[in-house]
């Protein structure tokens, strides 16, 4: 990796926080980062004119969904991911390995790779180490994904060491696949949260030299302790001089924890996810515009936002919005959300480069109130990308896991 390509500028004296300058090969973002889910090639409800007023500049797309529709020849034909969803920004593809073995009702492991019928209509696919960075290579992603095994947070360590041992051995085989296209090839920290397997598994994926690390398995069921421990467990096993990547987590509070455990880059589908039901996020916690006192508040959802939504709509617009399942209420509220993970966390590093974050970090924590409801939500979200974990079916041959 070229010297320049993550420049560390700020640390945090009293935690682990820090920014950095990541040059990508559409463009350069500032970290910590929250990347917005474009799963299928776009952020549900809004286009990417929408995305850049917004502020976003990197997002997350995943490469098993865009292999089974609308598949890699077509965005190939369409001259690359960036130019068939028109964003010029950096994208981040998911490797498409948790998918497989949340997704798919069957799949078959052996060294190989993994065999999987299609959540889409059952027809059966395989992917290996060397297929994942051929997919990711063509559709032109910033930053690809190694190919990992990814279990439940909460399955048997003996079978968490198992996948620890395949995703290691999967690392190896796409970094030697992987050709000098410029795109930058994270490599995959599985283990659990047993602490002395993700350290083991820190240890043997990070000999391998890849430009970036991210830690993978994680809020899927687990508590937050254990998260938080299974993170504090890791990091310190992760160079320092490349971006650390927590896969999935992106909740507000989360977000500012996480940074304060020195991640520089977060994911989740969650802010839009709630969007869509009616949750909007203030500084003060989720707001449920569906509620009843927002019937007739003539005021924005959050006064202190920025956002064209609060700008230019009332609370009880939006309320009439959700109640009517109009769709425009999807899009308002998705572009809130986006808004306030973006300032969220571009205050952060204010804070960070200010020597002001452990302040920072103690006031939003104490303002930000989440209710027994935001811990259903969560906790629901939790269940549902981690729901059809199940053992891998009886087959005449032997499975290798």
């Amino acid at each position: 990796m070229p010297d320049n390509t993550f420049k560390i500028t700020h640390h945090c004296a009293g935690t682990g926080a820090r920014v950095a300058e990541l040059t990508l090969l559409h463009g350069k973002v500032c970290t910590p980062i929250f990347l917005p889910v474009g799963t299928q090639a776009t952020v549900k409800s809004l286009d990417t004119a929408d995305l850049e007023r917004i502020g976003i500049r990197m997002l997350l797309c995943n490469a098993y969904h865009l292999y089974l529709r609308p598949g890699i020849d077509v965005i190939k034909k369409a001259g690359g991911l960036h130019r068939f969803m028109r964003w010029g920004g950096p994208i981040l593809t998911d490797s498409g390995g948790y998918q497989v073995f949340s997704l798919s009702s069957f799949r078959k492991l052996t060294e190989e790779g993994v065999v999987f019928r299609s959540h889409i209509d059952g027809s059966e696919h395989s992917i290996t180490p060397e297929s994942s960075m051929s997919m990711q290579e063509e559709l032109g992603a910033d930053v690809i994904m190694a190919l990992d095994v990814c279990p439940g947070s909460g399955d048997v360590r003996d079978k968490q060491e198992r996948a620890m041992e395949s995703t290691f051995r999967w690392a190896k085989r796409c970094r030697e696949a992987h050709h000098p296209t410029g795109q930058l090839l994270f490599g995959i920290i599985q283990g659990g949260t047993y602490p002395d397997l993700r350290r083991q598994a820190a240890e043997q994926v990070t000999s391998l030299g890849f430009p970036g690390y991210a830690i993978g398995g994680l809020s899927l069921g687990e508590s937050k302790s254990a998260m938080w421990e299974t993170v504090e467990a890791t990091v310190p096993c992760m160079p320092a001089d490349r971006p650390r990547y927590l896969m999935g987590v992106g909740s507000p509070e989360d977000i500012v924890e996480g940074i304060s455990r020195g991640i520089d880059i977060f994911d989740s589908a969650l802010p839009t996810r709630v969007a869509r039901n009616g949750a909007l996020y203030t500084r003060g916690g989720r707001k449920n515009i569906r509620r009843a006192d927002f019937k007739e508040d003539m005021g924005p959802v959050d006064a202190d936002c920025g956002c064209y939504t609060c700008g230019n709509y009332s609370a009880a617009y939006l309320h009439h919005l959700f109640r009517s399942e109009e769709l425009l209420g999807y899009r308002l509220a998705t572009i809130h959300n986006l808004y306030f993970m973006q300032k969220l966390i571009g205050q952060a590093r204010a804070a960070i480069a200010e020597n002001t974050f452990p302040e920072f970090r103690s006031n939003f924590l104490e303002t930000y109130q989440t209710t027994d409801e935001d811990k259903r939500i969560e906790q629901k979200t939790a269940a549902l990308k981690g729901k059809k974990r199940e053992d891998f079916p009886e087959t005449s041959e032997p499975t290798t896991f």
